[in-house]
């Protein structure tokens, strides 16, 4: 008994029909027929009544359907099985991060990933969010750490790993630091420094001005906090960045709530499914990495 007689066995069942049957398969009616008289020899019973213009199941065939689809199952497990152990020895995994990022989580998981999985050939690229969500979507990027403006990217699984307010970040001298709180049609009244478009944080700007119908000017753009900061810092403009962003400056800048933007930018791990065994391997590590980076600050 050989499992291609099972797989012709059970397209015949289900077809109910000789020629769907090998047009399923892919091969000719008389290779079907051949096969299933073979395999009626050898279980020592007919399976089919052939009688009527439908083929239908005896009662011997009816009790080996449900086994030979177990077995047809089975032997796709051991083909999965096999196909995923392979792809962890010698696999190849493309990491996407968006530009700027400082957070060494997703740095700690990735040499986790390697010391367990040394033989997958592991790429990293530095990008803008928007192009990495559209490599993910793609298949070019198996997975990215990107900042984005919603939980759950269209057509992608996500993980939230941080959710932050904006600020407007100044020095000390400017007429915003004196507020107590800062609205977006306060700062739309200075110059601004921020993120450049395709980015989650500006999208969140971005959207909040179109929400309000406010059409703000964009002083400067650079796609690293540290040079928003700088720039900032210099009197060149208000800059515009995460809770967690202007807290790392407060030696230089005062950070202040915008009270009305209330959508939080969020940065995420996005990825096309767990199928592949390297992305769901590199997850488990990163949920860890991110985890343990996170428990001081809850």
């Amino acid at each position: 008994m050989e499992l291609r007689q099972l797989e012709y066995f059970v397209a015949v069942a289900e077809e109910r029909n000789f020629t769907r049957a090998a047009e399923r398969v892919h091969i000719s009616q008389s290779g079907v027929s051949a096969q299933i008289r073979q395999l009626e020899r050898e279980v020592g019973a007919e399976l089919f009544d052939r009688s009527a213009r439908t083929v239908t199941l005896t009662v011997a065939g009816m009790a080996a359907l449900e086994h030979a689809r177990a077995a047809l199952a089975a032997a796709g497990a051991v083909g999965q099985a096999v196909g995923e152990v392979t792809d962890l020895i010698r696999g190849r995994l493309t990491v996407g991060m968006v530009v700027g990022c400082t957070l060494t989580p997703l740095f700690d998981a990735l040499a986790a990933f390697h010391e367990a999985h040394p033989g997958v050939e592991i790429s990293l690229l530095e990008d803008s969010s928007d192009r990495l969500l559209e490599g993910v979507r793609t298949g070019a990027v198996d997975l990215a750490l990107i900042g984005t403006a919603t939980a759950s990217p269209e057509g992608l699984e996500a993980l939230t790993i941080i959710s932050e307010r904006l600020v407007a970040a100044v020095p000390a001298g400017h007429p915003l630091a004196k507020r107590r709180r800062v609205t977006l049609r306060d700062l739309v009244a200075h110059p601004i420094v921020c993120m450049p478009p395709g980015t989650g944080l500006r999208a969140v700007f971005d959207q909040a001005c179109a929400a309000q119908g406010i059409q703000p000017a964009i002083a400067l753009q650079a796609s690293a906090a540290d040079a928003i900061a700088g720039l900032a810092a210099r009197g060149l403009g208000v800059a515009v960045l995460s809770n967690s962003m202007g807290e790392s400056y407060r030696d230089r800048l005062t950070a202040r709530t915008i009270v009305d933007i209330e959508a939080p930018a969020l940065l995420a791990l996005v990825w096309k499914s767990e199928h592949n065994p390297s992305v769901r391997e590199l997850l488990v590590h990163s949920r860890q990495a991110f985890t343990d980076f996170l428990r001081p600050r809850q």
